[in-house]
């Protein structure tokens, strides 16, 4: 009796390894590939428990996540005015076809990864000698992340991966190279600022010459309407003087000899040598002729 429990307690033990040996899970993170004398026999997609043949047939496990290749350094790639650059890029990819992965580099991660650096990298060489430092930095930025994108995942799908993305995170000068970019960057902003100012000055230079001239052309209309002025005061007064001899030849001779007198005598200081019998102290004198005390 105890040699057939024995037994019992053997075969079940053989069965469940067995059982352990035949059944395998599937997680929908994963693909599986199951190989039967190193060949793949099955690519299994789907999540779930699945059974295999032990000892004959193994199973391998592929991430099905989209995985990200992030290189540690920039890389430097050369323009088309023959300048470096520093371009710092990653790129988004995943496997597609499992047994196209395995079958192109034995389901190795790592050699995947390689021939995605040297793809990705030989087409970013051949978009940046194409284009000028402007275009790489912000010109053309977006159109060479999807040129890339494209031209990579035409190669990816060949050993059985899709290229989800490439992006540049960052695209620099190397110092030397910025410090001449940064000095004709100077040299442009002050070719442009003196060009301000010479235009500036010449603008200027009109302004002044305008206001010169307007102000020429107003002073000679001014004068010129002085002038005018001053002629007509002086014929209605030459009129008026005419006017008034005619009527009073006598008060008219009384009212310049007194203008005269006040303009002779106006200083205090002034001193005057005149015979006292000539004519202009003629009203300061009698009607006898003798001078008025």
């Amino acid at each position: 009796m105890r040699d057939k429990m024995s037994l019992i307690g053997g075969v079940l033990l053989l069965a469940v390894v067995i059982a352990s040996m035949s059944l395998f899970t599937v997680d929908q993170r994963q693909y599986a590939v199951v190989f039967q004398l190193g060949e793949v026999k099955e690519v299994i997609s789907e999540p779930g428990l699945n059974v295999k043949l032990p000892f004959i047939q193994n199973v391998r496990y592929f991430d099905k996540r989209i995985l990200t290749m992030d290189t540690p350094e920039p890389e430097r790639f050369i323009t088309s005015e023959k300048k470096n650059v520093l371009v710092d890029h990653f790129v988004k990819w995943r496997i597609v076809d499992p047994r196209l992965y395995y079958e192109s580099v034995a389901g190795d991660e790592a050699r995947a990864r390689t021939r995605l650096t040297q793809t990705v990298n030989a087409g970013l060489r051949e978009e940046f000698g194409r284009r000028t430092v402007h275009d790489v930095v912000s010109g053309e930025r977006d159109r060479i992340m999807e040129q890339m994108r494209e031209r990579a995942d035409r190669d990816a799908r060949t050993i059985g991966v899709q290229i989800v993305d490439v992006r540049l995170k960052r695209v620099d000068l190397p110092n030397e190279v910025s410090e001449s970019v940064y000095r004709r960057m100077e040299a442009e902003r002050k070719r442009v600022a003196n060009e301000l100012r010479s235009l500036g000055a010449a603008e200027a230079e009109r302004i002044r010459a305008d206001a010169d001239r307007q102000r020429e052309v107003i002073i000679a209309e001014a004068y010129r309407s002085a002038q005018e002025t001053m002629g007509e005061g002086d014929a209605r007064a030459t009129a008026i003087y005419a006017e008034a001899y005619g009527k009073s030849p006598e008060f008219y001779s009384f009212y310049r000899s007194l203008e005269a007198y006040r303009s002779s005598f106006a200083g205090k200081d002034d001193v005057m040598v005149v015979d006292p019998s000539s004519d202009f102290f003629r009203f300061m004198k009698d009607s006898g002729g003798a001078p008025r005390n």
